[in-house]
């Protein structure tokens, strides 16, 4: 194994990538965790879709006993307002800045890229893209939140207001409840978002609905 397949797992399109999908696990999992969808996402071929999927760093994971596991950042407390290690959530986040600066340098430009992120990486997701310097075609958050609002709210970046935000969680989703979702969608208005929100019947998971609800709005990213 190589140090790119140590990093991350991608999925080149049957032409050369002219966008590209950077998606960020969530905690506990891998770069492989959400490989399998792609196809359930019918993305016409001739948008030529680079799919990113990075691995996150092994590391303790407070409440979870300190155990050692794939995480993004350290999870201090699991109550309502999700406690986290900011200065991880920064690490990752810059590391996914690097991977997207790596994308346009190889002729991918910015309004080409979306990130998405599920449960702790779309925390991640959110971060970067926002505070990226510059606006990226969209964010997808799936059953996540918004792990970094006051830190977004001391940043000074160019207006991205516009940004295509699209936002899924689960009804009856345990892990990150359906509040803290909700929550983090009225902290994306506050500061000037417009995102799109769609609940599901579902746990702390994904379902085929909303999959097939992704691809539409991805493919109408990558058509704007």
């Amino acid at each position: 194994m190589n140090e790119t397949e140590q990093t991350l797992v991608t999925i080149e399109p049957k032409q050369p990538a002219q966008a590209c999908v950077i998606w960020l696990h969530g905690l506990g999992a891998s770069g492989h965790d959400f490989e399998p969808i792609v196809p359930y996402l019918d993305l016409p071929d001739d948008l030529s879709v680079r799919f990113l999927f990075p691995h996150a760093p092994m590391q303790a994971v407070t409440v979870n006993d300190g155990m050692v596991m794939p995480a993004w950042y350290d999870i201090l407390e699991m109550d309502i307002g999700r406690k986290i290690d900011l200065s991880g959530m920064v690490a990752s986040s810059n590391r996914i800045a690097d991977l997207i600066d790596t994308q346009i340098a190889n002729g991918i430009p910015a309004e080409r890229i979306v990130l998405i992120g599920f449960s702790q990486g779309g925390a991640v997701a959110y971060h970067t893209g926002l505070s990226y310097s510059r606006q990226l075609a969209g964010i997808a958050g799936l059953s996540t939140y918004l792990g970094s609002s006051d830190l977004l709210l001391q940043q000074s970046y160019p207006d991205k207001s516009e940004l295509p935000i699209w936002i899924a969680h689960g009804k009856a989703d345990p892990v990150v409840p359906l509040a803290l979702g909700q929550e983090g969608r009225s902290q994306l208005e506050s500061l000037g978002f417009s995102p799109q929100w769609h609940e599901y019947m579902m746990q702390h998971e994904v379902c085929l609905e909303e999959i097939q609800a992704l691809g539409a709005w991805l493919i109408s990213c990558l058509r704007a």
